[in-house]
């Protein structure tokens, strides 16, 4: 009599791997092209508040398993909850997701080999780098369901003109890698067998600069974004003035002068 097989371990929908001060977070859903699930973006907003706490990570990177970068929210899952109260809660989680991208102490880098659609590419629009290989393609195809991508529209037009970024919301039309680079939503282009290189490359030139000026760097850029431009100047300034006093850029400083390399303690 043969034995009945025991069904094998669910995997996580989100792996992290840590290497070198870079904190590696893949989506793990290929058989649903990434897709963010409620239960996803509740992993993904754990995932992203203990690398936030963790002094060891400078970098993070974005990644996802399979063919797809990120294909978007689940729609099997909106459609089986067909109820205000089920959406309502998923479009907020999501808002509170993308915004802990921005919030996040360290800079987050979005690595896409492969589609980002809608949410998926509001993602990539949320993070604060984005490298892709040439054969990643781009759309929020929303529209071509009958729905329009709102909340990706923010973060594309946070990246790219607003003609720009209305005409791929209105039309649902795909474009490619190097389309995406010279609109704005991603930073660089490189063939899909050098991805990672080029990933690595980035996260490490940003993983050996000080990590007290990178955070508060990072604060500081989006803070202001949303500012008039006395404002922005005057909280710029501040931010400047308060980096100066510190240990880092004291030793960064001496460390030029000295034509040697810095020692960055942090503080």
């Amino acid at each position: 009599m043969s034995a009945v097989p025991t069904p094998a371990a669910e995997q996580p929908s989100i792996l992290r791997r840590d290497q070198d001060g870079v904190a590696w977070l893949t989506l793990n859903r290929p058989g649903q092209f990434n897709s963010l699930s409620r239960a996803v973006l509740g992993e993904l907003i754990t995932a992203v508040d203990a690398i936030a706490a963790d002094p060891s990570v400078r970098v993070v990177v974005l990644s996802g398993e399979g063919k797809a970068f990120c294909a978007g929210h689940d729609l099997k899952e909106m459609r089986g909850n067909h109820n205000l109260e089920f959406q309502q809660d998923l479009f907020r989680l999501c808002g509170k997701f993308m915004v802990k991208l921005t919030e996040l102490p360290q800079p987050v880098i979005a690595r896409v080999h492969g589609i980002a659609t809608a949410a998926g590419c509001q993602l990539v629009s949320m993070c604060d780098l984005a490298v892709a290989a040439d054969v990643a393609r781009f759309a929020v195809s929303g529209i071509n369901v009958g729905l329009f991508c709102a909340t990706p529209a923010v973060g594309l037009a946070r990246n790219m003109g607003r003609k720009q970024a209305f005409e791929m919301l209105v039309t649902g039309e795909f474009i490619d890698a190097l389309e995406a680079q010279r609109r704005g939503l991603v930073n660089r282009v490189v063939p899909l067998e050098r991805l990672d290189d080029e990933v690595n490359a980035l996260a490490a030139t940003i993983a050996a600069k000080a990590p007290l000026a990178i955070r508060s760097g990072k604060q500081m850029f989006y803070r202001q974004l949303e500012m008039g431009l006395e404002a922005a100047y005057q909280m710029a300034a501040e931010s400047m003035a308060c980096n100066m006093m510190t240990e880092d850029a004291a030793e960064g400083i001496d460390a030029f002068i000295a034509k040697r390399k810095p020692e960055w303690r942090g503080k």
